[in-house]
């Protein structure tokens, strides 16, 4: 009792400098005291108690649970509802049911902490708390409450279960853990108030939970009851700290949670939640909070291990709550609190305080001005681009670098690196896997393949992702022993990169970092946050998160590295660079009708703003009698494009770092044309096509017979050696020296008479032999050094049977 009494004197000084407002009072105070009197004057003792309870309802199509629903609010009054598990348009639909039959609105709640999804099925799923925790721009967090606002009153939500305010010391705690935003106070703190003012600005009431804080625990409250052993002092300085500060920021309710707190409450065995000293002597007086006080579901074990349900529901309310969480035996609790009544346990004052606060809370929700649910686009308005966009953002200012040796992040000279994948982990990959692809070569190697040392041999880079389920935040996320062990093996060796797609306390198993380079923390394992941390690992994004928890001491809550963007392509969606998705998809429309029509077997169809691909889809088959379907990852030749495509990056590049002048006459950049009539061209002429040089000139003619149209044998060869190096198909081999034939007949080709503009391909011939004079290499060659492979275009080349299977190779008019 000395323990709390010191609280209380603590809290006390504080109060004394800034008073909590009521957050349930609206700007129309008159009306809104107007309203709550007229229906509480007009409720009998019956309906006034149904006013205290949250009843649970399914949108599972359960008949059964919507048959005891209907009763419990037409015989017994219950006046709140708290909806589980089901589909937001039946929940939506019996939201409109339920609320047609109550005498009074009901004020309807759900569990949405990282969005509706937590409960409904076919609902947008933004990230969990700990990921949220890693950013550090709480404008983020802000518009994140506001869309989950949106979200809860497009289905008829009033009060989201949300923001969870416990604060996450214990990285064993069973049941909190990804639901907290973190171990810091202050960041913990300043996230609860940016999520509760986006919310609350939509009209959806905040909740923090678990009031005085489950942050701290080794158990689970729907299991047993969690001990806190902690005194007054550091209750104060750490679990209250984020409820003090949102109380002054009118955050609108608070859940009381099942626990053990001795220091406050002498009764062991009492759950905080049915505390009188924690409830009403320490959360309404000591820190003046006006809200609505609702407990923790009373069917958790935490709670109902203590008595009979109809004793734990009247002693909750007699602690000072004045909602009830899915209490159980309603008819039984209903004949208890009556007689309570009668028997002046519970007085009419009492019972009226809190139907006079549920009834303020209903009116600031709008209930006030009862409107059906609009049954229609209820499934589009919920999963909109909007949300996407705004989840894309968050993934990307939460993920994490730990450790960064020698810049191995992001990964530079591609074209020096063999990069193998292995997986470890039960979850899905793909995502992840596909985009390293759309960087460089990438090969997935399996820890289950015998001699693994032996597969890893030719690889100078290992990437290692550990994939823990996404289902949801509570689920384990520890390393196999055998993982550990695979993860030091491997960075004996090899450079290694450790991706991790799960929660950081997955790193405390992990008892030696020092033999691994590169260390990433994406948190999640969302198809999201796997593109994204691909993306990430090459350059396309910085790094930007810190951490939210500690895993050791050199990484410490609120560290983390920044890495730099390098000059490649990132990928996204069309919202990024402002663009319509609705206007792309027509885009699908043409490419089908051409596919329809037979114009074209199949296709691939790349939309690129802003260094961003934000459109990127395969159509079809690679020919006619539809057996292998287009992909991605297909090889489409660009056929005569190539010249093109091939040589102006490198005039782009050389003009600007002045090794190239496309005002030089060709005579000086390629001497052997030197007294021809092309002598004074220049390529600002050739590349402007008014050059008077011919179109084309037909150059595989000179390899045929001029009667027969058969190939000249001196020609070709069927085998590749010096003399026949230049590959033309398969088994077909052209003479070496057929180069120089070629720049022999275009030195030599008669100009056209006319000075006017007209297309000619001859002046490409004449770029690539100057520019593999001038740096000593093929033009295949310079072109993926210096472009394709720094870029990351690693599905981009000359000569792809050289670097790709055929079966990836499409063919090509």
């Amino acid at each position: 009792m000395k323990k709390l009494v010191v609280l209380l004197m603590l809290l006390f000084v504080e109060l004394m400098v800034a008073q909590n407002t009521d957050p349930l009072q609206t700007v129309d105070k008159a009306a809104q005291e107007k309203w709550v009197n007229t229906l509480l004057n007009n409720m009998t003792v019956e309906e006034k108690i149904g006013q205290l309870f949250m009843v649970q309802a399914y949108s599972t199509n359960d008949t059964i649970n919507e048959k005891l629903v209907e009763e419990l609010i037409t015989k017994y009054h219950a006046g709140n509802l708290i909806f589980m598990q089901g589909t937001p348009q039946k929940q939506a639909e019996l939201t409109n049911k339920y609320q047609a039959l109550s005498k009074y609105p009901l004020l309807v709640a759900q569990d949405a902490e990282w969005g509706l999804d937590m409960r409904l099925k076919e609902s947008f799923r933004y990230p969990w708390n700990m990921t949220l925790g890693a950013i550090r721009d709480n404008r983020l967090i802000e518009k994140f409450g506001e869309q989950l606002g949106k979200h809860c009153k497009r289905i008829g939500v009033h009060m989201n279960f949300a923001p969870v305010v416990d604060i996450n010391t214990n990285p064993k705690n069973p049941i909190i853990g990804n639901r907290s935003f973190g171990e810091n106070k202050i960041n913990v703190t300043a996230k609860a108030i940016a999520f509760t003012r986006g919310m609350q600005r939509q009209g959806v009431l905040a909740n923090a939970k678990h009031f005085p804080g489950h942050g701290d625990t080794a158990t689970d409250s729907h299991h047993t009851l969690p001990v806190i052993n902690f005194d007054s002092t550091r209750l104060d300085s750490l679990e209250l700290y984020p409820y003090k500060e949102l109380f002054k920021q009118g955050i609108g309710s608070v859940m009381t949670a099942h626990l053990s707190i001795p220091k406050l409450e002498p009764n062991k065995k009492l759950p905080s939640s049915l505390s009188k000293r924690i409830v009403t002597d320490l959360l309404i007086d000591a820190l003046a909070f006006k809200g609505l006080i609702i407990t923790d579901g009373l069917n958790m074990k935490g709670a109902s291990n203590y008595s009979t349900h109809p004793e734990i529901n009247l002693a909750a309310i007699l602690a000072g709550n004045d909602m009830l969480l899915i209490p159980h035996e309603v008819p039984q609790t209903v004949a208890l609190f009556k007689k309570a009544i009668k028997e002046n346990e519970l007085s009419i004052e009492r019972l009226n305080a809190s139907v006079r606060k549920v009834l303020k809370a209903k009116y600031w929700a709008g209930l006030h001005n009862y409107q059906p649910v609009n049954l229609k686009n209820i499934h589009t308005d919920i999963n909109s681009n909007e949300d996407e966009l705004l989840h894309r953002e968050l993934v990307k200012k939460s993920i994490t670098v730990l450790k960064n040796a020698k810049n191995i992040i992001p990964i530079q000279h591609l074209q020096k690196q063999k990069i193998a994948y292995i997986k470890l982990g039960d979850a899905d990959n793909a995502a992840f896997v596909n985009m390293l692809k759309n960087y460089t070569k990438i090969d997935v190697i399996s820890t289950t393949e015998n001699q693994l040392k032996q597969k890893l041999a030719p690889y100078n880079l290992v990437i290692i992702g550990y994939h823990s389920s996404n289902l949801h935040p509570w689920k384990g996320y520890k390393f196999k022993k055998e993982e550990l062990d695979l993860i030091q093996e491997i960075a004996k060796d090899k450079k290694v990169i450790l991706d991790i797609f799960a929660s950081p306390y997955s790193l405390l198993a992990v008892k030696d970092f020092s033999a691994i380079e590169g260390m990433v923390v994406s948190y999640q394992n969302s198809k999201t946050a796997q593109e994204i941390s691909a993306q990430l690992l090459f350059g396309g994004l910085p790094a930007q998160g810190k951490l939210p928890v500690t895993v050791n001491s050199n990484f410490q809550e609120g560290f983390g590295l920044y890495t730099s963007v390098l000059n490649r392509l990132q990928y996204g969606i069309p919202e990024e660079v402002n663009m319509s998705r609705s206007k792309l998809a027509k885009i699908d429309s043409v490419a089908n009708y051409v596919i329809k029509k037979k114009m074209a077997p199949g296709m691939q169809i790349l939309l690129a703003r802003k260094g961003k691909v934000v459109y990127q889809k395969s159509f079809g088959y690679h020919t006619h009698d539809s057996l292998r379907k287009v992909t991605n990852f297909d090889v489409y030749d660009v056929a005569s494009l190539t010249k093109i495509l091939a040589t102006l990056p490198l005039v782009i590049q050389t003009t600007g770092n002045g090794l190239f002048n496309i005002n030089t006459k060709l005579k000086r950049l390629l001497p052997e044309f030197k007294n021809t009539n092309k002598d004074t061209l220049t390529f600002k002429q050739i590349l402007s096509h008014k050059g008077r040089l011919k179109a084309w000139i037909p150059f595989y003619k000179l390899t045929q017979d001029s009667i027969t149209g058969k190939n000249i044998k001196d020609f070709y060869s069927t085998k590749k050696s010096n003399k026949y190096a230049i590959h033309v198909a398969k088994n077909l081999y052209l003479k070496s020296s057929f180069k120089d034939t070629i720049l022999q007949h275009i030195k030599t080709a008669e100009q056209r008479e006319v000075d006017e503009y007209k297309y000619s391909d001859l002046g490409y011939y004449l770029l690539k032999r100057f520019f593999e004079r001038k740096f000593k290499k093929p033009l295949n060659k310079l072109v993926e050094q210096r472009f394709y492979a720094s870029l990351g275009a690693n599905r981009t080349s000359y000569l792809p049977l050289e670097k790709f299977p055929k079966s990836e190779i499409i063919p090509t008019e």
